[in-house]
């Protein structure tokens, strides 16, 4: 299923969870947000300011590599784990 701006931001960080990290460095407060069920990436980008066009190749790429992207600052994610 292609990306559009069309989905809901909620969804999309259900189904591809490493796409949230785009979302923090474009500075979007969706994450954890209860509206985030209801907006469409095109509403985020517009209510954030936030160019879409930008922010859906941004999403694409991180699909395509399967990875969660370093941060804009350069810092390296840190993954968290549930205590085994």
């Amino acid at each position: 299923m292609p990306l559009e701006p069309t989905q809901l931001v909620d969804d999309i960080m259900r189904r591809w969870p490493m796409t949230i990290r785009a979302f923090l460095n474009h500075r979007m407060h969706c994450v954890g947000c209860p509206i985030a069920c209801f907006h469409t990436v095109a509403d985020a980008c517009r209510e954030h300011g936030v160019d879409q066009a930008e922010f859906l190749a941004d999403l694409r790429a991180i699909i395509a590599q399967g990875s969660v992207p370093p941060a804009r600052d350069g810092s390296t994610p840190i993954t968290a784990r549930w205590p085994t």
